[in-house]
């Protein structure tokens, strides 16, 4: 009997603090808002810096503030400044998607930048649990005293920074290997690394879950990084245009350059409709790979965006830019946009719009079965 009263006062006590241990709450809900974090910082300083450098626009190229003086002194543009409070941002933002109190949501600036810093390359995936766990502390003590302004920054702070002291490094670590191995492999095989990075990456766009914090936590750019685009692609154009007598432009325009996670309630329905876009990333990932070469020199997070706000291919854009200037590539060429058109929206289009075609003679899909509601 005393245990199963503990029980109780504990689940009671959980329920008031608003702390939900679920797979739902941590894999979903936090693992999304890091990506939201996570694009308002670096992906938009990434995209400032390009739009700077390419279109010479004096403000945005301009040093606007330095840290350090002489030769440790470090320069920011205001991309810059943008991109390096990225820890803060994914921090901030896993605990507004915890429904971290104010005291607590402003306490994990401290954590998001500590872990984001120690976790170096992996960093991203060192917030993720970091901010979690300091979060979900400071939630505990949260006014449960007289001094709650002093008492839940000191212990979500306390939490968070000697946490992500011991375990920032091997998280970060750990993933960035992970990342390595992905991106190691996609070289040596290309076409099957293809296949297996755009369909699982594109899969994951279109599930509840961020396939761009899966892309940024492991660090996924290069080879990889390109059939990790190709598979979203697949999926958010394949869905747009595949449903277009659903749906008409609204839909064209809400999943094209939205999301197709929009899809997810008629994949419960029937699953069929996703074999379509699923097919075309098959096919669409190693072409990237093995015929275009395309690649995702650019932030990582881009790589898991597909044609949301166009941010996978102004990623791609990016590395094209960055690589001109480092020397890597000589210059941009025809066959490198007819590439990113190609793999981003043409081939998705009339592969998934084909196969679409196919599974509704068959059947298999019926008018209907793909509207939004």
């Amino acid at each position: 009997m005393g245990r199963r009263r503990n029980v109780s006062k504990l689940k009671a006590f959980l329920q008031r603090k608003n702390i939900v241990i679920s797979a739902k709450r941590y894999g979903v809900d936090a693992l999304g808002a890091m990506a939201q974090g996570l694009f308002c910082s670096l992906l938009i300083g990434t995209i400032l810096n390009t739009l700077g450098t390419g279109l010479h626009i004096d403000f945005l190229t301009r040093v606007v503030a330095t840290l350090g003086s002489g030769e440790q002194a470090i320069e920011y543009t205001v991309g810059g400044l943008a991109s390096a409070m990225s820890g803060p941002a994914m921090a901030v933002a896993i605990g507004y998607a915890l429904q971290a109190p104010p005291l607590v949501l402003f306490s994990l600036v401290t954590v998001g930048f500590a872990s984001n810093t120690l976790g170096d390359a992996g960093g991203p995936l060192a917030v993720l649990f970091i901010a979690i766990v300091a979060a979900e502390l400071g939630k505990v003590v949260s006014k449960e005293t007289k001094i709650d302004i002093l008492v839940t920054p000191l212990v979500t702070i306390l939490v968070g920074v000697p946490l992500s002291y011991l375990i920032a490094p091997p998280i970060g670590a750990a993933a960035s290997a992970v990342g390595q191995v992905i991106m190691w492999a996609t070289e040596l095989q290309p076409f099957l690394m293809g296949v297996l990075v755009s369909v699982v990456v594109g899969i994951a766009l279109t599930l509840p879950i961020s396939s761009a914090a899966i892309c940024a936590a492991l660090g996924l750019t290069g080879l990889a990084g390109g059939a990790a685009v190709a598979g979203c692609c697949a999926q958010m154009v394949g869905f747009a245009v595949m449903s277009f007598r659903e749906n008409r432009w609204g839909g064209l325009v809400s999943q094209g350059i939205g999301t197709s996670m929009l899809q997810m309630g008629n994949i419960v329905k029937n699953p069929r409709i996703w074999i379509p876009p699923t097919l075309a990333s098959v096919i669409t990932g190693p072409i990237a790979t093995c015929v275009f070469r395309l690649e995702m020199n650019g932030a990582a997070v881009s790589s898991g965006m597909g044609t949301c706000g166009f941010v996978g291919q102004i990623g791609i854009y990016t590395g094209w830019v960055n690589d001109v200037a480092a020397g890597l590539k000589p210059a941009i060429t025809a066959v490198d946009w007819l590439g990113m058109g190609l793999i981003c929206f043409i081939l998705p289009a009339v592969l998934s719009w084909a196969f679409g075609l196919l599974l509704r003679r068959w059947g298999w899909i019926k008018e209907g079965d793909l509207r939004l509601e």
